[in-house]
């Protein structure tokens, strides 16, 4: 069976994904390889609990052959209870996504949080506010279980190296002081089947641009139709703009709507065939928390659709540099509203405050 690593090389000082980490400090040792699981990615996830309730039984059915199969992390293990924030609204629910590309023409290392993504989904669960806190975010990280790392500021993806997601959970719950509910750890590179199992996605691509990696493609700008190889290089790209890895967080935020608009838009519920077809090609690319149940949100969001999801980045004041590192300075002024609102599950309020 096929194997992957969880946990993270911090990486280098430059920006070559969405993630990266602390050069000066040692990874010390690794904990062992877990199994690369086999289930329904968390894309595959997001489409059949987000399409509506013509397509739930059918949904159900696929979600009951797949939930007793799944493995699952223990997210919190040696979390304090003690040192993490209340929930404050009761049904609010807030998960916590972390992602890979582990075939990114770029990478040279192993396994490693190439995305942060902290979705809220509001009590009457009529909507869901994706959120991306990028890789290199100058935070608190508290000490490590072995108290060999940590307890001291640097990229909020060095948690995931020094303490796995245990780790994680706590550096993203003291930076934003929301309440982490689930976990949910993804490899975009399996972005590529699910695409070419949709029979492909449109993508509005904001400018003419070539891509950096072979073949080298010509990406036009304006609405344009992308196989799953040509979407998954798409969201790699990030040189050839001035915000470097903000367009790619921007490029995966659309490619991700593509695929729910795709989904929930192609009859896939209705196509047993096409919906084994994909379901399929999404196996072995996700892994969830001991208490995320896929039957229960599924219910649960019956009524969300793809219009109804928003793509927000936490709010930041730029890069710049500390010592040696390049680092995105998070907007101090900004980030104790920005995740108030979302703590009080106040949409409308996350909505604007993100869009400033």
């Amino acid at each position: 069976m096929p194997r992957r690593e969880q946990t993270a090389d911090p990486g280098s000082d430059e920006t070559n994904g969405l993630t990266g980490g602390p050069e000066q400090e040692p990874t010390g040792a690794q904990p062992p390889r877990r199994r690369r699981w086999r289930r329904i990615v968390l894309i595959s996830l997001l489409v059949v609990v987000l399409l509506g309730a013509g397509g739930a039984v059918a949904g159900g059915l696929y979600l009951r052959s797949v939930e007793s199969g799944i493995e699952r992390v223990d997210a919190f293990e040696d979390v304090p209870e003690e040192a993490r924030p209340q929930p404050v609204v009761k049904g609010a629910m807030n998960i916590m996504i972390l992602g890979s590309d582990t075939r990114d023409p770029e990478r040279t290392e192993g396994s490693r949080t190439d995305t942060i993504i902290l979705a809220h989904l509001p009590k009457d669960r009529s909507s869901a506010q994706l959120i991306s806190i990028p890789r290199d975010t100058w935070v608190p990280v508290p000490k490590s279980k072995d108290g060999n790392h940590g307890g001291r500021d640097a990229k909020v993806n060095a948690a995931y190296a020094w303490g796995g997601v245990p780790l994680m959970v706590q550096t993203v719950e003291k930076f934003t002081d929301v309440r982490i509910d689930h976990v949910a750890i993804i490899d975009f590179a399996g972005f590529k089947e699910i695409i070419d199992a949709l029979g492909g996605i449109d993508v509005n691509v904001e400018k003419n641009f070539t891509s950096i990696h072979p073949p080298f493609r010509a990406f036009k700008q304006g609405v344009q139709r992308m196989d799953g190889e040509a979407a998954l290089d798409y969201s790699r790209q990030r040189k050839q703009f001035a915000d470097g890895d903000f367009a790619r967080i921007r490029h995966q935020q659309q490619v991700i709507k593509a695929i729910l608009d795709k989904a929930s838009s192609g009859g896939l519920l209705t196509n047993p065939g096409k919906l084994n077809s994909f379901l399929q090609a999404t196996s072995n690319s996700v892994s969830v928390d001991k208490s995320m149940s896929l039957l229960d949100m599924a219910n649960q969001m019956r009524g969300v659709r793809g219009s109804n999801l928003t793509f927000l980045t936490s709010p930041t004041k730029g890069t710049g540099t500390v010592g040696s590192e390049s680092v995105v300075f998070a907007d101090t002024k900004r980030v104790p509203s920005f995740y108030e609102a979302v703590r009080r599950d106040a949409v409308p309020d996350i909505i604007a405050q993100g869009k400033k």
